[in-house]
């Protein structure tokens, strides 16, 4: 009778079996999230295809872009959905493709007060998290 087969059956098992340990061992070092979700408005307009950012006092950010509607779901690495439990500073802006040419800048329209100044803070906590956003324009 030949081995041969049998080896083969068997290595490649370990060989999975090992890829697939490889594949869950980031997740255990994973913190701790809550899942975010929510709606941002602008003078009480749903605002679409702003970025929501939320950055931990330590920890990777997680980041989101509303759709037409104005919801959000935030994202931390890659698939995975959440935030990292704990406060938060918040920024929401506009996604800017590039300066319109030489010597000119970019100007936000929104506030600077709600992202290069931003005055937002949430607390994130285990379990699900919905922080609606209601800006104003002045």
């Amino acid at each position: 009778m030949n081995d041969q087969p049998v080896l083969l059956r068997v290595f490649s098992v370990g060989i999975l079996l090992v890829a697939l340990a490889g594949c869950t061992a980031g997740t255990a070092d994973q913190p701790e999230l809550g899942q975010v979700t929510g709606v941002v408005t602008l003078d009480g307009k749903p605002l679409p295809n702003v970025t929501v950012t939320f950055e931990p006092q330590s920890g990777n950010a997680s980041f989101a872009r509303t759709d037409e509607q104005g919801k959000y779901e935030l994202g931390y690495i890659d698939s995975v959905r959440g935030a990292v439990i704990g406060t938060h500073r918040v920024t929401i802006s506009t996604p800017q493709d590039a300066p319109a040419g030489p010597g000119s800048t970019y100007v936000d329209p929104i506030p600077a007060k709600y992202n290069t100044a931003t005055t937002l803070t949430k607390d994130v906590v285990a379990g699900e998290n919905v922080f609606n956003f209601e800006l104003q324009s002045k």
